[in-house]
């Protein structure tokens, strides 16, 4: 069947495959859409950890950018690693003249899941003025939460107190993720200026959870590129993260990746889910 919803995703490579652009492709083609990318760096990792990065320049990740949208263009665009203050105003600044008004979904990317850093530290400053204003959604664990509003998010209260602050920042929707608090309940918290919904389901027991982020954040701009409302792409996105970590294929001896070829119907949503969803 012919790809339905283009998008373009700017973000660094992982050589293991589990996250990262790799975990991006992998995840837009799963859910029906097409991936295009401009890579954004280049890391040596597996599942242990991430030993090295090198840095794409600016002004090749601009030209990747400006080819592909001025070529295939695209439905929504994804962000994930965006390691210094450079590349960060780089991807802006082309978005802002070749992609205007085209949805992005921005997962606030700054550490890997074995502790590498992969964002500057004086680049945190830079992602909240530039690019996060920009987003249609953002889509930050509690780490990354925490360095954006600048103060601790270790239970669901805080989790709503930090979603209201980045609303008031100008952001437009955040998907504050849960992941890291402990519990069987995973939660997440989906905030926009028009309320708060608060998903709940239960945690899976894995070591197989490298790259969930990249490809929750992917699998919902592909749902906005193929015209899903904001809500509707979040909870198949949610959907899809789940069965794909059911679907693991158990490999490497740290935190392994998630099964990305799964499939799943649509019209059980709410079973692959797992959620429980309230509004406020």
């Amino acid at each position: 069947m012919r790809p339905q919803g283009r998008v373009l995703v700017c973000a660094g490579s992982d050589s293991g495959g589990g996250a990262g652009i790799q975990a991006d492709i992998k995840t837009i083609t799963a859910l029906g859409g097409y991936a295009a990318t401009a890579v954004t760096a280049l890391t040596a990792q597996d599942t242990r950890g991430v030993q090295a990065v090198i840095g794409v320049p600016a002004d090749f990740i601009r030209l990747q950018i400006r080819m592909v949208l001025a070529d295939i263009g695209a439905d929504a665009i994804k962000t994930g690693m965006l390691a210094d203050v450079a590349t960060i105003m780089a991807v802006c600044d082309a978005l802002a003249e070749y992609a205007p008004g085209i949805s992005l979904v921005a997962d606030p990317v700054m550490v890997a899941k074995g502790g590498h850093r992969l964002l500057a530290e004086d680049a945190v400053a830079t992602l909240s003025e530039r690019l996060l204003p920009m987003a249609a959604l953002i889509t930050p664990n509690l780490p990354e939460a925490e360095a954006l509003v600048g103060f601790p998010v270790v239970d669901v209260a805080s989790m709503h107190r930090a979603a209201e602050a980045l609303l008031r920042r100008g952001v437009r929707a955040v998907l504050l993720k849960g992941g890291h608090l402990d519990g069987a309940l995973l939660t997440d918290i989906l905030a926009t200026p028009d309320g708060t919904e608060t998903f709940e389901s239960q945690r899976i027991a894995s070591r197989s959870t490298h790259g969930t982020g990249c490809t929750l954040a992917s699998a919902i701009a592909c749902g906005l590129a193929q015209g899903m409302p904001l809500r509707d792409a979040v909870r198949r996105g949610r959907a899809y993260v789940r069965a794909a970590m059911l679907a693991a294929p158990g490999l490497g001896h740290g935190h392994g990746p998630l099964g990305h070829g799964v499939t799943f119907d649509p019209a059980r949503l709410r079973e692959l889910d797992g959620c429980d969803a309230t509004t406020s």
